[in-house]
């Protein structure tokens, strides 16, 4: 069996943790909470409020 060492990535995340050029943002699916409106787990962030987002300029 095959195993990796990359990270779990959320759909909300744009890069793994510790890409350069990078860094933790709030949910926008959610606001931050990690919870959506019915009270369910939000997908985009798995929960934790937090997502990877690319940073700097282009």
């Amino acid at each position: 069996m095959a195993t990796t060492n990359e990270p779990d990535l959320n759909p909300g995340d744009e890069a793994t943790p510790g890409t350069p050029g990078a860094g933790e943002d709030i949910c926008e699916a959610c606001s931050g909470s990690g919870k959506l409106s019915d009270g369910k787990s939000c997908p985009q962030c798995g929960g934790s409020g937090r997502v990877m987002r690319g940073i700097g300029g282009g």
